[in-house]
């Protein structure tokens, strides 16, 4: 069956709608947001958890503190997130719980603005609550969006600001300039929270240019361009103090040092841009959203406009899988910033294959059935991380290292600790990962890094009361066990104490 009658139908009938449907169609919406918010609240108290936040919520809490970023302390990353948080600290106390509700609330505000999209621009009437509702599950409910946005990084913020980047950019194309600078606003931000999302401001502009109306196109283009470059004024003005470490934090670093002591980088990368084909959400999606841009492409171009608004979705969708598929070491849950945009298009290639396969008039089975499918997958993922490392195991690590430390001496331990401890790090172990990197001296103190090498050197000598690590490698690199005569299991973490045995240093041949 050929869809494009229905299409055809949906033009003429635009805006014929009762308004008191289209009200209660937007009161379901935002009941069913509701209920994912409140979902993903919960989550962000009790299971939500990364590795990584730690160097995050540290930086946030340096800054706090009145610390530079980059140029008192190493972190390679964008810096608008950490400010963010830093400020949010500073009103509610240096805590990871308030950091998770804001998160939350941004991950769940990203959800119901693309599918508030879906809702009022889905060209078929009938379809449009039916799509809303599994574009909701699609984005709100995808594994990643769910474990990694309501946490420290910024992963809520940039999906928040890229998709309110997005709307404000459909704005602009029949507006002034100004929803324009907002669109660049929004763009820049996302941004500057994480250059993950770098391609959005290109890929926005280049679409507003192109469908822009009348002579204020160029106006818009400078109003997008002007609002994109107010969000790196914190970058301008810390390049102005330290040009050479702010160029090493935010391009180096990302370009060279990301894979340094990392053999496996390739054969990892290869294992992740095939992880979609064991994932049940990821294949639906994907197979979806490829149908949609068919459909799309060759099918839907009745109106240039709301053709044009879908085209978007495909060019995001490509450009920033296509980005993040670049970055050497990449992660599965960088392409969570893909989701709202292959959403969209997973949702017109649900309706193509629904109308193909039952008419256009069976909205509920295969609208059903896919939230179905989307729901269980998460559930099944959120099943097997039950066991998995939280902020409350954490706390019973710090709780410990607290308890075995005295206040005025050096610990040495993971990142998630010293924020937790509200405890500054020795200078150069605010961000454990730099210790991979061996660079000339100068460069180490100027960056705030210190080298495995040397933080081994310094164990050795007992300048550090406590010890804690979840690392294996670390813990036998180190000789842990024979510096310290105390220790204690927690977790898959060891903590070490007590009066060090200083170990004798190795000759040149490895001999002691």
């Amino acid at each position: 069956m050929d869809p494009s009658p229905a299409i055809v139908e949906s033009y003429a009938t635009e805006g014929s709608g009762p308004a008191g449907s289209k009200r209660r169609a937007l009161a379901v919406l935002i009941g069913a947001a509701l209920l994912l918010t409140a979902g993903l609240l919960v989550y962000s108290q009790t299971m939500a958890f990364v590795w990584d936040e730690g160097f995050h919520l540290v930086a946030a809490q340096l800054i706090a503190g009145g610390l530079r970023p980059y140029i008192d302390f190493c972190f390679p990353q964008t810096p608008l997130n950490a400010y963010w948080n830093a400020e949010w600290m500073r009103v509610f106390g240096e805590g990871w719980r308030v950091v998770h509700v804001l998160a939350a609330l941004l991950v769940a505000g990203a959800t119901f603005l693309i599918a508030e999209f879906v809702l009022s621009r889905f060209p078929v009437p009938r379809w449009r609550l039916g799509a809303a509702l599994a574009m909701l599950f699609f984005t709100g409910m995808n594994t990643n969006v769910v474990e990694f946005g309501p946490v420290g990084q910024a992963y809520g913020m940039c999906l928040f600001l890229s998709v309110a980047a997005f709307r404000l950019t459909l704005v602009a194309a029949r507006k002034g300039w100004m929803a324009a600078a907002g669109a660049g606003l929004f763009a820049g931000a996302a941004a500057g929270c994480s250059l993950l999302t770098a391609p959005v401001a290109p890929v926005l502009l280049i679409w507003l240019v192109y469908y822009g109306r009348g002579m204020q196109r160029w106006r818009k283009l400078a109003g997008f361009v002007a609002g994109a470059l107010v969000p790196f004024i914190p970058v301008f003005r810390l390049f102005a103090q330290g040009p050479r470490q702010v160029f090493f934090n935010i391009i180096q670093y990302q370009a060279i040092y990301r894979r340094v002591n990392w053999n496996g980088a390739t054969t990892h990368d290869i294992d992740v841009l095939s992880a979609w084909l064991a994932s049940s959400q990821s294949l639906l999606m994907g197979l979806l959203g490829i149908a949609g841009s068919i459909y799309i492409w060759k099918r839907a171009k009745r109106e240039r406009e709301r053709r044009g608004e879908f085209l978007l979705c495909f060019w995001l969708t490509a450009a920033l899988t296509a980005f993040i598929a670049t970055a050497h070491p990449t992660f599965e849950r960088y392409f969570l910033f893909v989701a709202p945009f292959l959403s969209v298009l997973a949702t017109v290639g649900l309706y193509d294959v629904a109308v193909r396969l039952f008419g256009a008039a069976r909205v509920l089975l295969p609208a059903a059935a896919t939230m179905s499918i989307v729901a269980l997958g998460l559930g099944r993922a959120l099943f097997d991380d039950r066991d998995s490392t939280t902020w409350q195991d954490y706390q019973k690590i710090a709780n410990k290292v607290a308890d075995v430390t005295p206040l005025s001496s050096r610990l040495y331990a993971d990142e998630l600790v010293y924020f937790l401890l509200k405890r500054t790090p020795p200078p150069g172990m605010e961000f454990s990962y730099s210790h991979k990197l061996d660079l000339p001296v100068s460069e180490e103190k100027l960056y705030h890094i210190v080298s495995e090498k040397e933080l081994a050197a310094q164990v050795k000598a007992g300048e550090f009361a406590t010890v804690e690590s979840c690392n294996d490698d670390t813990i036998d690199k180190l000789k842990l066990d024979q510096i310290f005569p105390h220790k204690s299991d927690i977790q898959d973490c060891t903590v070490y104490w007590g009066k060090a045995n200083a170990l004798p240093a190795a000759n040149s041949d490895g001999s002691k």
